[in-house]
C-alpha cells in the first residue's frame, strides 16, 4: 500500500514536470492530484481495451501506435477534468512520451 501511495504522489510530481516543460499543457495542482487518478484509472480499464481493439494498427507499427493511444488517453483526461488542459493531440503524445519516461525512470527507485 505504502508503494502505491508513493507512485501515486510520484505520477503527480511527473505530471506537474511535464507540464513546465511541454509548451501547451498546463495543469494547476488541484488538476495534477485528480488527473493522476483519473489518468491511472483510465490505464487500467479503458486503455486495455483500446489497445486489444488497435492490435493490427500496433503490430503493423511495431509497437509505435502506444504512443498514439497514451497520448488519446491524457487526452482524454484532459476533456474530463478541470485544471488539465492539452492543447490538442500531438501535445498529449509528447506529454504522454515524457510522463511515461518520467514515470518509469522513478518507478525504478521505489520497491514494492
Amino acid at each position: 500500500m505504502k508503494g502505491l501511495l508513493i507512485r501515486w504522489v510520484l505520477s503527480i510530481l511527473v505530471i506537474l514536470l511535464v507540464s513546465h516543460v511541454v509548451h501547451g499543457f498546463e495543469v494547476e495542482i488541484v488538476g495534477a492530484i485528480l488527473g493522476a487518478l483519473l489518468l491511472g484509472f483510465l490505464n487500467a480499464f479503458i486503455r486495455p481495451i483500446v489497445v486489444l481493439l488497435t492490435l493490427p494498427i500496433n503490430i503493423f507499427s511495431l509497437g509505435l501506435f502506444t504512443l498514439v493511444i497514451n497520448g488519446v488517453m491524457l487526452w482524454f483526461t484532459s476533456a474530463l477534468l478541470e485544471g488539465f488542459a492539452v492543447d490538442g493531440l500531438g501535445t498529449a503524445i509528447l506529454a504522454a512520451l515524457l510522463i511515461s519516461v518520467f514515470s518509469f525512470v522513478f518507478s525504478m527507485f521505489i520497491k514494492d
